[in-house]
């Protein structure tokens, strides 16, 4: 630090308290921002762009604040790997620091909050070891666990509706004995279909040719397109698709229309891979090979225009391998619980079990770092209260095992839940051990 100061003699430099005052005061704030956006009775954020764009969103947007960044990163990591639980990252993360202060403030060193903390962080991971419940993963399982992380984004009712589509397209690709891979759960958007819109029992080709006349034909161009089509054409099916990833001229669209073939062009690689997967048959790269065997087959083709966006459908596909999912839902969840086997009681339940057991597990911590326990112990907390806080009930009052959100009262009942205490712990003890900040850049030494 002392060199980049020296480098730079306009940079800003806060060390020792007013750097951790700093870092706290960030972590606290982004808590503070986001802590009304947790469980189903959670409210949402107005984002108001400069061009007067409006945006509804649970979602964080970018941050510049150093500190805040940070934590917003851990929250984003979490989405990408888990799927939910951003949320509460933030608030555990900001709880951690918010009880790291009270003691620090009476002068407790940091170094030993952060001991504290690193002795209940591997008593925390084995109490949630202990107390998760291993069971066959059937649909009413995943439909539980994705219901659970939709409340949480949506209103009840939609949550209803899209649970059984998430569980249902999660099922619908799932292996036995081969990972499940989301990627075969997509949108598929901008695919063109220029004829007909709608084909029943139809049979799909795929390919990868280039169905281009150019700009003036030749009579003997254009004989070439139409014996390609024919070509297209000879199966002795009476509905048939024809999708290219690459283009095809108007000309050739007319002649494969004038056939009663459905085309579509421009299919992106990704989609064209996945058509094999859902319809069946073989991609081809010529027309030479082709044969009745290479067709798919899917028993609607229908276009549907969504908002600004023109959608085709291809559906009633026999035994898909790839499906569609138009409305993102919580999938890495369900995936998750389809690959872990096992579930946690939500509702806040797990946070106060296991702060019952860390308070007994304080006791053979040695020396001062109890301390840090204790500030762990009242973090973990924070999850049922903002819950019962967020769905207007007394703090105090609803800390029981599992609270219902809509009477205040207890339940009991298991889904899935994921707390993610490495993570969140790391973090909380890295901002902590922060003892100096410099904000130094080019700008700085101008004038």
């Amino acid at each position: 630090m002392a060199a980049a100061k020296t480098v730079n003699p306009k940079a800003k430099v806060a060390r020792a308290q007013a750097a951790l005052a700093f870092n706290i005061s960030a972590a606290r704030g982004l808590q503070d921002l986001l802590r009304t956006n947790l469980g189903p009775k959670g409210t949402i954020k107005i984002l108001v762009s400069g061009a007067g764009d409006i945006k509804l969103t649970k979602d964080t947007g970018q941050i510049q604040h150093p500190t805040a960044s940070l934590i917003a990163k851990v929250a984003t990591a979490q989405d990408d790997i888990i799927g939910d639980g951003t949320t509460s990252n933030v608030l555990i993360i900001g709880e951690l620091l918010k009880q790291a202060d009270l003691y620090i403030s009476e002068g407790l060193h940091p170094r030993i909050i952060t001991e504290g903390f690193e002795a209940v962080k591997e008593k925390a991971l084995h109490f949630l070891e202990e107390v998760k419940v291993s069971r066959e993963m059937d649909k009413e399982t995943l439909k539980d666990v994705a219901r659970a992380s939709l409340c949480s984004k949506v209103h009840a009712e939609l949550a209803d509706v899209l649970t059984e589509a998430v569980v249902g397209s999660i099922l619908a690709i799932k292996r036995k004995d081969e990972p499940t891979d989301l990627f075969m759960i997509f949108l598929i958007r901008g695919l063109v279909l220029d004829h007909r819109e709608r084909v029943e029992d139809a049979y799909i080709l795929t390919c990868n040719v280039e169905v281009n006349s150019g700009f003036f034909l030749q009579e003997s161009e254009r004989k070439f397109i139409e014996d390609r089509v024919k070509t297209n054409n000879r199966t002795e099916k009476e509905n048939k698709g024809f999708i290219n990833q690459k283009g095809i001229d108007p000309f050739s669209l007319d002649a494969l229309s004038k056939e009663g073939i459905v085309a579509l062009h421009r299919a992106k690689r990704r989609n064209m891979e996945r058509l094999t997967l859902a319809c069946g048959g073989v991609a081809l790269n010529s027309f030479e090979d082709l044969s009745p065997d290479c067709l798919g087959h899917a028993g609607l083709v229908y276009e549907y225009t969504l908002l600004k966006f023109r959608i085709r459908f291809l559906e009633k596909c026999n035994n898909p391998r790839s499906v569609t999912l138009l409305i993102k839902g919580p999938n890495k969840a369900v995936k998750n619980a389809i690959d872990d086997g096992c579930i946690v009681p939500g509702a806040g339940a797990v946070e106060v079990a296991m702060a019952e057991a860390l308070i007994k597990y304080k006791l053979r911590v040695k020396d001062k770092a109890q301390l840090g326990v204790q500030a762990f112990v009242d973090a973990s907390l924070v999850i049922p209260k903002v819950l019962a806080q967020n769905s207007g009930f007394d703090l105090q009052e609803t800390l029981l095992v599992g609270v219902d959100l809509n009477t205040g009262k207890r339940m009991q009942l298991f889904v899935e839940g994921k707390l993610d205490v490495v993570h969140v712990t790391l973090i909380a003890t890295n901002i902590l051990l922060v003892d100096e900040i410099m904000q130094a850049g080019m700008s700085s030494l101008k004038g």
